[in-house]
């Protein structure tokens, strides 16, 4: 190759150019709600991300699901996400987070719940989850013997108490 048929050839086509970029990471979003009664959940996500460095449409990309309210979607969803090899799911409720584990992905789950994981069989141990999944629980089931006991003290002359349960909820068998 000449002198001159190179130097057009490195400024058409610069070494850099030829190298990969590295693809930016990509984050799976399931949720079971519905995006526009959801802004604040996902303003919060954004700026967890924001804190730990990522921004959305910069150096990462979101792919939202919402199951809009219909748990028997979740499981498409989750596999959807799997099916576009997302970096990591970020599953921000119960339903949600068993959905993407029952897909038998590899791909990183973190989840959020107010239920025990360990029950839910979402992880074998809080301190050494095990595989993929890993994330936060609030264990706010293990409170509901306490939330009684302050309701009586708070009423005790109430004799019937009522509770309103979703059936569709996995949380609500623990």
């Amino acid at each position: 190759m000449r002198r001159r048929e190179f130097i057009v050839a490195t400024a058409l086509c610069p070494p850099a150019a030829h190298a990969q970029q590295p693809a930016k990471p990509v984050i799976g979003f399931l949720n079971v709600g519905r995006a526009d009664t959801s802004a604040f959940l996902q303003n919060a996500f954004r700026a967890g991300l924001k804190e730990a460095g990522y921004i959305e449409g910069e150096n990462i990309s979101v792919e939202y699901r919402w199951a809009e309210g219909h748990f028997d979607r979740l499981p498409s969803l989750a596999a959807d996400l799997v099916h576009r090899q997302v970096t990591v799911i970020a599953a921000t409720t119960t339903p949600g987070a068993l959905a993407a584990k029952n897909t038998g992905t590899m791909i990183p789950i973190v989840f959020e719940t107010a239920g025990d994981p360990i029950r839910l069989g979402l992880v074998k141990s809080l301190n050494r989850p095990g595989d993929n999944v890993t994330g936060i629980t609030q264990l706010s089931s293990e409170l509901i013997s306490k939330r009684l006991g302050l309701l009586h003290e708070l009423i005790p002359s109430a004799k019937l108490v009522g509770l309103l349960v979703d059936q569709a909820d996995p949380r609500a068998e623990a």
